[in-house]
């Protein structure tokens, strides 16, 4: 089952660069991940989206195992968390994003500017915000449990995810990287406006070869926060702390991946997010009604599931 695709690709160009939830996605620790799986089911058609988010409770505790490694022990708490996640975002969250989906689909009928697709980034984040916080609120008491094996286990697991990074973006041809660039920004683009002509490829094309994406920086940043991930979990671990204090710390640290404390890293950020509100601009403009109508029936069918999925819970 395919999760790769969600509505944030429509303006936040995940197409020439680092996955933007990455600097957040890819980089969340792994008991904060939890929040995110509501919007990595949004996988390219509506059924799918409700399909997907009805056994999201399932996928997440398979994804999250597999870093973890519960025991037997600690798993029927973990299922419970997860669970309690979603019952509460189903109800209290899939409305603001029916919400946000509305806004947006009145407006990509109509020619953009980069600073309305970074307005409409921030939108998005503010608007996911409660659910990565509720997931942190939400882990806090499984972390004392956690053990050295464990710790060994996650450090495997992210050494797995780095390598999967560096053979899908870190070919060793500079072509090789911009070809898997090109066909992943096709693909992405596809999803939401249908087919591309030979004039929008080519400036695709142009895009990726002038975007400031730096994989080797991304994957530096990656491993700088996952280093201070498991340091952090097996500080409190280890040392007694009260919930409400554990939760202000994985609040530090999550705020600490999503604003890098490398001030040229922060930099870069700045730099390829208004580059890439630039580039998605560019291509929205360059858009035929045809292809704009299917972005709108798009987005008009995961606003519709999104409401679905919401009177479901009643």
């Amino acid at each position: 089952m395919r999760t790769q695709v969600h509505y944030r690709e429509l303006f936040s160009s995940s197409f020439s660069l680092q996955p933007m939830v990455t600097t957040w996605n890819a980089l969340r620790m792994c008991l904060v991940k939890i929040a995110l799986i509501c919007m990595l089911l949004l996988l390219g058609s509506c059924s799918m989206l409700r399909l997907g988010y009805d056994q999201g409770p399932q996928l997440v505790w398979w994804w999250l195992d597999s870093y973890v490694d519960f025991s037997s022990e600690q798993a029927p708490h973990a299922k419970e968390a997860i669970r309690q996640w979603f019952a509460w975002h189903r109800t209290s969250q899939l409305p603001e994003y029916a919400a946000l989906l509305s806004t947006l689909r009145a407006q990509i009928d109509a020619p953009v500017t980069p600073e309305q697709i970074c307005g409409w980034f921030q939108d998005f984040r503010t608007t996911i915000a409660p659910a990565l916080d509720h997931s942190l609120q939400l882990s806090a008491p499984l972390i004392p449990g956690l053990n050295d094996a464990q710790w060994r286990h996650m450090e495997q697991r992210f050494a797995k995810s780095n390598d999967e990074l560096r053979s899908d973006f870190l070919q060793p041809r500079i072509e090789e990287r911009r070809e898997a660039s090109v066909k992943r920004t096709i693909k992405r683009i596809e999803n939401i406006y249908g087919d591309i002509d030979e004039t929008q490829r080519n400036l695709i094309v142009a895009g990726i070869a002038a975007s400031p994406f730096d994989p080797e920086a991304w994957l530096m940043e990656r491993q700088r926060n996952q280093r201070e991930i498991l340091l952090t979990l097996r500080r409190l671990a280890t040392e007694p702390t009260e919930i409400e204090q554990t939760t202000t710390v994985l609040r530090a640290l999550a705020k600490q991946i999503e604003h890098s404390i490398d001030p040229d890293y922060r930099a870069y950020q700045e730099k390829l997010m208004e580059y890439n509100c630039a580039f998605t601009a560019r291509i929205h403009n360059s858009t035929n009604a045809s292809q704009r109508r299917h972005a709108h029936d798009k987005l008009k069918g995961w606003e519709t599931d999104f409401r679905v999925l919401t009177a479901d819970a009643r």
